[in-house]
């Protein structure tokens, strides 16, 4: 399952301590995503010169790339506390709205996960987002009534992976928006370097970037990584991070040079073995690898996608050239038209 793998982007919740640990907690500090850094000092250092809070701002990209760490940096910087919570965590409009009274003038409450707010629940948000209120129901029946409460002024930064499940009406309740782009390895060796550091791990410059390399375009990936080829430099390279270390430790964990698993391969050869590259529907994909459609959508596809090893087409799923290079495998030829196949003689 997806998290028992070692190259998941998810989050761990036994992990939060060691994140925690590792995350900057200053704009200075966050490394990479270098548009979003500039446009959002700008918006900040306005607001603090207004004395306003932020807009709204919306975080959107796939999981792991900083967008928690970011809305705390950016709660730091105002001078102001953060409130964390997630869409699924809010089951009803009163816990909301609990929520929000309880917020002082110019915090910031951080929905991660927006997309799985329910409807009944966005639909007390709108008013506290545009106005800064709370529309109340007292009583049942004929005899009910609404009282308008009005809120502190707050900022509220939600995220989501899926940008594209929100509703238009709460989409546009955002005056500023961003999307987090994957790292380069390069930018994410800089970021390995430094969580190196933190835990006072002898890593090179050239293992830091064996580790980026392999790491998926996510910090978070990166830095699970780095604990693992620690554990692997302890025992085999007397504790110090090269090259060479760092590629024997991630080959021994089965992540290959392009980041992939056992289980992104599996699906792969699946494919290519079983069904001649596909094309090949996403349930029997998913009744083959024993896992839901969901996971396979949400968490496999994403990367293969990326780096041009599958297509999805109207009829399914198939394997590129790509892929087929990548295993190691040949990859079939594109038919040859019949005018070229048959010969007339004259």
């Amino acid at each position: 399952m997806d998290e028992e793998r070692l190259i998941s982007t998810g989050f761990r919740s036994e992990e939060d301590d060691a994140e925690s640990t590792l995350r900057p907690h200053s704009l200075a500090e966050y490394f990479g995503q270098q548009k979003i850094k500039d446009s959002l000092s700008i918006y900040m250092q306005a607001a603090i010169a207004r004395r306003e809070p932020l807009d709204h701002i919306l975080l959107y990209g796939p999981p792991g790339l900083g967008k928690t760490t970011l809305a705390g940096i950016i709660a730091a910087e105002m001078g102001h506390n953060i409130r964390v919570t997630s869409g699924p965590a809010i089951e009803r409009p009163g816990d909301l709205a609990s929520i929000l009274t309880n917020l002082n003038a110019g915090d910031v409450l951080f929905i991660d996960e927006i997309h799985r707010l329910s409807h009944a629940v966005e639909e007390v948000l709108y008013p506290a987002m545009e106005d800064f209120a709370l529309d109340i129901m007292i009583g049942k029946g004929p005899s009910a009534r609404s009282i308008r409460l009005d809120l502190p002024k707050f900022t509220l930064i939600a995220a989501t992976t899926r940008a594209g499940m929100l509703t238009s009406p709460l989409r546009d309740r955002f005056g500023i928006s961003f999307r987090l782009e994957l790292y380069t390895p390069e930018e994410l060796a800089v970021i390995v370097e430094r969580s190196a550091k933190i835990m006072k791990i002898d890593c090179t410059h050239d293992g830091a970037l064996e580790i980026a390399s392999r790491s998926r375009g996510t910090p978070r990936v990166a830095n699970r990584l780095i604990k693992r080829v620690r554990d692997y430099a302890q025992v085999r390279a007397g504790g110090r991070v090269t090259d060479r270390t760092a590629r024997e430790a991630l080959n021994m964990l089965e992540v290959d040079e392009l980041g992939l698993d056992r289980t992104d391969r599996g699906m792969l050869e699946t494919m290519i073995r079983k069904f001649g590259g596909g094309p090949v529907g996403l349930d029997t994909l998913a009744a083959i690898t024993g896992e839901d459609a969901v996971t396979i959508e949400d968490v496999y596809e994403p990367y293969l996608l990326q780096l041009g090893f599958i297509m999805r087409t109207p009829r399914g799923r198939v394997a590129t050239p790509p892929a087929y290079e990548h295993l190691g495998l040949a990859a079939p030829q594109p038919p040859v038209d019949g005018a070229q196949q048959t010969r007339l003689d004259i």
